[in-house]
């Protein structure tokens, strides 16, 4: 009988001790990135070097995104977070049966790209696109923003020599057989800083406030944000320690980003690093925050110009009431 007493308290303890550890487990979280690692991402990858997802409970991977984009497997509950931009949101949003994704923080808090050329084009406005080059991805809502643009200066899309191309290297192609390229200057606006290119830069947000859209967003699975809300406020905590380190120790952000991405150009990090310090946060509360306003100003726009099926109704798509307080 004391034998068999005896067998079933240490069972039960067995029992309580496996109970305990499973509920003390790391719950894994994927990051699916819009690209390769860059700047736009440091913040992430300070967050996973520092501990701060472990110290909460969380084993994260981040990773590069498949052919479809990061928002597609974020979707198919393949992964918890993505990386996407809200251009890119518009048709996943604007339609009968839209993506099950919402966008949960603003990784940087205004939109930063524009129109780089070189200085000798003399293309220092939207109007004086006219009568040169552009490298166009071809996409609708890119060409309907740079006609906007040179609209409103008085300018003439049609004298733009469109000229499809998927640049990937913007030094060689400004350089070469485009004299205008869309970019997202924290990159390869720096780059060229970096490397002493003499260009010209207009940035869309300055021409026109409905393009001061988000450029990128974290956007989460809503299967997940409905199940687990606490997971995915734990992991945008982490998240904005990991950007607020990045605002402020550049230098040591751009370290730790080149530890994970080693092809990567140190001058071009530790430059991009230190311009974005302003950038991550701006002028808003707090890191992450995604005002209204802006979003559904943009929305509108594409939906004034006929540029997405659906209407996209205020306030969809987007949510702050995952990040810390």
């Amino acid at each position: 009988m004391k034998r068999s007493i005896t067998l079933i308290l240490a069972l039960t303890m067995l029992l309580c001790l496996v109970s305990c550890g499973n509920s003390n487990s790391s719950k894994d979280i994927t990051v699916v990135l819009d690209w390769t690692p860059n700047t736009n991402h440091t913040g992430l990858y300070v967050a996973l070097e520092k501990g701060y997802y472990e110290d909460l409970g969380l084993n994260v991977t981040i990773q590069q995104p498949p052919e479809d984009g990061a928002s597609a497997l974020v979707a198919s509950g393949k992964a918890q977070f993505g990386v996407d931009f809200q251009d890119y949101l518009a048709p996943a949003y604007s339609t009968d049966d839209p993506l099950p994704i919402t966008a949960v923080a603003a990784l940087i808090q205004h939109n930063t790209s524009g129109i780089i050329s070189m200085a000798d084009k003399g293309i220092t406005s939207p109007k004086e696109m006219e009568g040169n080059s552009y490298a166009t991805w071809d996409l609708p809502t890119e060409k309907a923003i740079i006609k906007t643009c040179m609209e409103n200066e008085g300018g003439d899309f049609s004298k733009v020599e469109l000229i499809p191309s998927t640049v990937t290297d913007t030094l060689t192609a400004i350089q070469t057989n485009v004299d205008s390229v869309w970019i997202y200057y924290a990159w390869d606006g720096i780059a060229c800083e970096v490397k002493g290119l003499d260009t010209n830069y207009f940035a869309f947000k300055d021409i026109d406030p409905a393009f001061d859209f988000y450029t990128p967003v974290l956007v989460a699975n809503n299967a997940f944000l409905e199940s687990d809300p606490d997971t995915a406020k734990a992991f945008l905590e982490a998240t904005a320690k990991g950007y607020t380190d990045a605002i402020n120790d550049p230098e040591g952000a751009a370290d730790i980003l080149c530890k994970y991405a080693p092809e990567l150009d140190r001058d071009i990090v530790v430059a991009s690093q230190k311009w974005l310090c302003n950038e991550y946060i701006a002028d808003a509360k707090k890191w992450g925050i995604i005002d209204s306003e802006r979003w559904n100003a943009f929305f509108d726009y594409l939906w004034d110009n006929q540029l997405i099926e659906k209407e996209i109704a205020d306030n969809y798509g987007f949510s702050n009431e995952y990040l810390p307080d």
